[in-house]
């Protein structure tokens, strides 16, 4: 399956042909549908339109976290290789498929950096909730610089304690494990100040919202 990725990615890279364009709420629901049936039925032709969307996007997400292009070639094939294993794991309720794909990419990447090949996708964490607000939220505003700027307010807004905690989590990528050790904290705690943060923020922004 890598060198079919491989040979994708030569496809992909060399391809000149303009696609369709297609608005972003059908394109998030495609991406769901394509992930669904890789899972299920190891769809070939839905993980062809997963690559073509996703490959380019995770990998300047790795060249925006400092890698150089060959090395984020290299690891956003994994990646995708990755996606192709496990997207039985996949659950749509739970999250966008992109929300789910940089989640992988997000962890792979860490892991990469600490120089070991251990994949640590906690996809049942509640931030992915956060992530699929957070994109929730710039697609609606994806012309609006104040997006990021509510989404700033709202988690200055927090307590001390919240704040830590999603900082370590979605700014620098940390597991809840890696958390709690580092914070010296149950893991429960870190999971229930999480969930507090997310009720808060969600509230914040809806609240906003409405105001407007």
């Amino acid at each position: 399956m890598m060198e079919a990725i491989r040979n994708l990615a030569q496809d992909t890279t060399s391809a000149s042909s303009a696609k369709a364009v297609v608005d972003p709420a059908t394109q998030k629901a495609q991406m769901r549908q394509h992930l669904v049936a890789i899972g299920a039925n190891r769809d070939e032709e839905a993980f062809v339109s997963v690559y073509e969307y996703f490959a380019g996007r995770v990998k300047s997400f790795l060249i925006g976290k400092g890698m150089n292009e060959d090395s984020a070639e290299e690891l956003m094939q994994e990646i995708m290789l990755i996606i192709w294993r496990r997207a039985e794991s996949y659950d749509p309720a739970k999250a966008a498929a992109s929300t789910w794909i940089f989640t992988i990419a997000r962890n792979r990447h860490i892991d990469f950096i600490r120089g070991n090949k251990r994949i640590e996708v906690e996809l049942d964490d509640e931030i992915l909730e956060l992530e699929t607000t957070e994109r929730d939220v710039q697609e609606k505003h994806v012309n609006d610089e104040q997006a990021a700027v509510r989404l700033a307010r709202a988690l200055d807004r927090l307590p001390q304690e919240q704040r830590q905690v999603m900082h370590l989590s979605y700014f620098r990528g940390q597991s809840h494990g890696a958390i709690a050790q580092w914070l010296d904290l149950p893991i429960g705690t870190v999971k229930s100040r999480i969930r507090l943060a997310m009720q808060a923020v969600r509230t914040q922004l809806v609240a906003e919202d409405f105001e407007h």
